[in-house]
C-alpha cells in the first residue's frame, strides 16, 4: 500500500507566475476538428474552462484538484489540474518543469495553461490522460508486481528521469502516485511537477528545501543541515528504489507491516535502517542488486540515471515480457 504523508512545505521564494494560455503544444484531439476550421493554431490558444466539461475528480491535494473533462466540441478527453495561486512561486516551477519537459513519451504532456474564471487567481493546466491511473491504484487492486513488470516500471520510469535531468530538472516526489500508466499497460509516464524544480546553471542547487512525500524522501532530505549541498538527482533515484521495493512487497517497504508512518518512524527508518530482507526466491540478484544501486545512504555512492539504464535488471530484461507481464497486471485491474 502506497504511503502518501506529506511534510509542510517551507517558504520559498516569491516568482511572479506569467503563464499565457498557449504555453504549450496543444494535443490532437481523438475526434477530428471540422474540416472548415482555418485557424486551429489559434482557435487551440482559446481554450477556456468553460470549453471543458468535468467527468470525474481524480484527485484532491493541498495545491489543488485534478479532474477528468472532456472538451465539449471535439469530445477528447483530458486530465485538467486546477492549481491554487496561494504557492505562486510553486505554481510556477510547476509551468516551467513542464514545459522544458513536454517532448519526452515517458512524461505526462502539459498542452495548455489556462487562466481560471473570475477572481480567483486560480491556474489550470490542461494535461494527458493517462487513462491506468496511477501505478499505487494498480497495486492496491492486483497485489504485488512481478518482477518482469517491475523491470518495464523502472526501464520507462528511468528514461522519464533521464529526459528530465538532462533538462535541468528534478521531480523531488517520485513514488508509485506519481507514476501513472496507460490502460493498454505499454506507457509508464511520470506525472505531479507540484515540487519539480528546475536547477541553475551554476549547479549550485542543493538538497535544502524539505518538501514532498516523507516517505519517499531521500536521507540527505531528511538532514539537510548536514547534506545540502547534496545532488537533488540523487534524490530521484532514491524514491524509485523505494517505489519498485513497494511494488515488488505489495506495500510501503522501509516500515514493518502495520506500523504508523510517523515523521519519526520514518525518519529513523530512512537515515539509520536496514534494507528490508526478501525471502529466498522472493526476488532474483538482479533485482537485488539494483535496489541498493538505488537505496544507498551516502548519495555519492548511489547510482545515477545512466548507470541504472545500463543495469542487468533494466538492460537485460526481455523487453516484449517485461512489457507484457505490465500489460497482464494493469488489464486485471
Amino acid at each position: 500500500m502506497a504511503l502518501t504523508v506529506r511534510e509542510r512545505r517551507l517558504p520559498q521564494l516569491h516568482i511572479s507566475l506569467d503563464v499565457p494560455s498557449c504555453a504549450f503544444r496543444h494535443p490532437n484531439p481523438p475526434v477530428a476538428a471540422p474540416a472548415s476550421t482555418s485557424a486551429s493554431s489559434r482557435a487551440d490558444c482559446e481554450h477556456r474552462l468553460s470549453d471543458f466539461e468535468k467527468l470525474a475528480l481524480l484527485g484532491r491535494g493541498n495545491g489543488g484538484a485534478v479532474y477528468k473533462v472532456a472538451h465539449r466540441r471535439t469530445g477528447a478527453l483530458y486530465a485538467l489540474k486546477v492549481l491554487h495561486r496561494g504557492d505562486p512561486a510553486g505554481a510556477a516551477s510547476e509551468v516551467d518543469a513542464l514545459r522544458r519537459a513536454d517532448t519526452s513519451p515517458h512524461v505526462v504532456r502539459c498542452h495548455s495553461v489556462l487562466p481560471a474564471a473570475g477572481s480567483s487567481g486560480d491556474v489550470a493546466l490542461l494535461l494527458e490522460l493517462v487513462d491506468g491511473g496511477s501505478l499505487d491504484a494498480v497495486v492496491a487492486r492486483r497485489g504485488a508486481f512481478p518482477e518482469a513488470a517491475l523491470a518495464e516500471v523502472a526501464a520507462q520510469a528511468l528514461a522519464g528521469l533521464a529526459h528530465l535531468h538532462a533538462r535541468s530538472v528534478v521531480h523531488r516526489d517520485v513514488k508509485p502516485g506519481n507514476l501513472l500508466v496507460g490502460a493498454a499497460g505499454a506507457e509508464v509516464k511520470i506525472a505531479d511537477f507540484g515540487i519539480a524544480k528546475v536547477l541553475s546553471r551554476a549547479g549550485s542547487d542543493s538538497c535544502a528545501a524539505y518538501e514532498g512525500t516523507a516517505a519517499y524522501m531521500s536521507p540527505e532530505r531528511f538532514d539537510t543541515e548536514r547534506h545540502g549541498h547534496a545532488d537533488p538527482r540523487a534524490a530521484d533515484v532514491w524514491g524509485l528504489g523505494v517505489t519498485v521495493l513497494e511494488l515488488l512487497m505489495g506495500r510501503y517497504p522501509l516500515l514493518p507491516a502495520g506500523q504508523k508512518p510517523s515523521w519519526a518512524a520514518l525518519m529513523c527508518a530512512i537515515c539509520f535502517g536496514e534494507l528490508p530482507s526478501l525471502p529466498d526466491g522472493a526476488a532474483s540478484p538482479e533485482f537485488r542488486a539494483f535496489v541498493a544501486a538505488c537505496l544507498q545512504k551516502d548519495y555519492t555512492k548511489r547510482a545515477s540515471v545512466a548507470q541504472l539504464l545500463a543495469h542487468p535488471f533494466v538492460a537485460g530484461r526481455n523487453a516484449a515480457a517485461s512489457k507484457d507481464a505490465l500489460r497482464r497486471m494493469v488489464a486485471g485491474a
